[in-house]
């Protein structure tokens, strides 16, 4: 055989395997796309059941404040126990804790107004007013509470 005749035989050949491959490759779509209809078509997509199914597993909502007392008419305990108690209980980051006459006592010897000064600007790590909503007279009352369950007897302020 010549030269010509091999290289047309193998142009020939590999023609026929592209043009093979081409249509096993239409074909192979043509089953997808007709799969995928008949998929689509014999189940209707329950769009609630599909978006529980993809749902965050926790949600996070801003609300108000609950209504458990009025604002400006809370006891210094609600106060302590919405606000304070979070660092004041377990003592974080050298607060002191609620009942350790021994923290407390260089504190009380500031007084009511020097404690709520304090309280009102923040102090070390605590921020001001300890991140509460609280007014300045139930923040006294919270400080009443806790220095009185310290070791003190400091009177609680009236409503203004």
């Amino acid at each position: 055989m010549s030269a010509t005749t091999d290289s047309e035989f193998s142009i020939q050949k590999i023609m026929s395997w592209g043009l093979l491959i081409a249509l096993g490759g239409v074909a192979t779509v043509l089953a997808l796309v007709s799969i995928a209809s008949a998929a689509k078509g014999s189940k209707p997509i329950d769009e609630e059941a599909s978006n529980s199914r993809i749902a965050p597993v926790a949600r996070v909502e801003m609300a108000a404040p609950s209504a458990g007392a009025a604002a400006g008419n809370r006891s210094g305990e609600q106060i302590y126990k919405a606000a304070c108690t979070a660092c004041h209980e377990a003592g974080v980051a050298n607060a002191p804790k609620l009942g350790d006459k021994a923290a407390w006592a260089p504190r009380l010897a500031l007084g009511l107004d020097g404690l709520l000064k304090s309280a009102i600007a923040g102090k070390n790590a605590m921020p001001p007013k300890g991140a509460s909503d609280a007014n300045d007279t139930e923040l006294a009352r919270a400080i009443v509470y806790m220095a009185n369950k310290s070791g003190a007897s400091f009177k609680e302020p009236a409503a203004k």
